[in-house]
């Protein structure tokens, strides 16, 4: 089983293999972690993103990082919360397993996740940090990842997630 940890800070600024991107369907940027992703990696990001046709709620896309420390990033479009009666959960689910598949493909052994869909998107924080920890904890051992970061991006947000890691660790 793969090492999974909570943190708080820049995800931009991480050395890991890949980091997610909680895009939009365009992936040609926007606010928040997508933002400050295309910030960072700069403009090469925004042209290697042109050329991949948008990607679909509930899917990931890969370029390379660029100016990044990382050498991927996986550009996960999370579902916008609407009540929980859209579908919302298995989307959110699909954007965890989705990146883990991307891992796999492109070799990566250390990925970090933002909290994907809890921001603008408005997704519950700790419905959501439940759905990310139960989807990478049944997929992650065919992925080849040894490392996976919760990137928070407050207080709040590391407490839920320390929270539930803790829960978690106290089952086994």
């Amino acid at each position: 089983m793969a090492e999974l940890l909570a943190t708080e800070g820049d995800i931009t600024r991480l050395t890991v293999d890949a980091i997610v991107n909680a895009a939009n369907t365009s992936l040609l940027g926007g606010g928040g972690v997508d933002g400050a992703i295309h910030r960072a990696a700069g403009p090469e990001l925004l042209a290697a993103c042109e050329q991949l046709d948008g990607c679909a709620t509930g899917d990931a896309k890969a370029t390379p990082g660029f100016r990044l420390p990382a050498r991927w990033i996986f550009h996960a479009v999370g579902p916008v919360w609407r009540g929980g009666k859209h579908n919302e959960d298995e989307l959110l689910a699909s954007c965890y397993r989705r990146c883990l598949e991307l891992a796999r493909e492109h070799r990566a052994r250390s990925i970090a996740f933002p909290a994907i869909s809890t921001g603008i998107y408005g997704f519950p924080m700790r419905r959501a940090a439940e759905i990310a920890l139960r989807t990478v904890k049944e997929h992650v051992d065919g992925s080849g990842v040894e490392r996976v970061e919760f990137v928070c991006y407050n207080e709040e947000t590391l407490a839920i997630y320390e929270q539930l890691l803790s829960a978690e660790a106290q089952r086994r």
